[in-house]
């Protein structure tokens, strides 16, 4: 299945064979339940041929973009799973009651006087983000609302809170543990 950067999204796909509504969500960052309910489908069930309605994305393309350069920042060295699931807290806090309703708001949110993530304060955000970034970006749009509801995560060698270790653990991948 093509792969496709992070751009505006179509208004329609022609569905290929092998192709999933997974896929397809995944592939223009879209969730998978909104693709489902524009087409007006419960099931999985997909048909060569057939033409669905691809919903505009409800994250801009800076939002993207900006996401991308986070999870580029945060998750260096870690695995696609755990850039995908840095990408996922970000868009948990804008759907949680606690945190800014936007993406930029909670990326660059402070909180006693210190950002919410280190990539703000020391730069890093800046970076071009790779095509492994913008792609877990996609993959945790698709995703949404779907997860364990992890709203933070840290690594356990470097966290000085001690705040962060009360924190219900939902998975830990590489080197950051996940938490609500």
């Amino acid at each position: 299945m093509l792969v496709l950067p992070l751009q505006a999204d179509a208004a329609s796909y022609k569905v290929q064979t092998g192709d999933s509504f997974w896929g397809i969500a995944n592939e223009y960052g879209v969730p998978l339940p909104l693709l489902q309910k524009s087409n007006n489908r419960t099931d999985s069930l997909l048909y060569p041929g057939e033409t669905l309605v691809v919903p505009d994305s409800t994250v801009s393309q800076a939002e993207k973009e900006l996401l991308a350069k986070l999870v580029h920042a945060e998750a260096k060295g870690e695995s696609y799973a755990g850039k995908v699931a840095v990408a996922t807290v970000v868009l948990n806090r804008v759907d949680h009651q606690e945190f800014p309703d936007t993406i930029k708001d909670v990326i660059y949110e402070r909180s006693g006087g210190h950002y919410a993530f280190s990539p703000v304060e020391n730069g890093a955000i800046n970076e071009t983000p790779d095509a492994e970034a913008e792609k877990a970006v996609n993959e945790a749009l698709a995703f949404r609302g779907m997860g364990q509801g992890s709203i933070y995560f840290y690594n356990p060698e470097t966290a000085t809170s001690d705040w962060i270790r009360t924190r219900e653990v939902t998975v830990t991948i590489g080197n950051h543990v996940f938490a609500k």
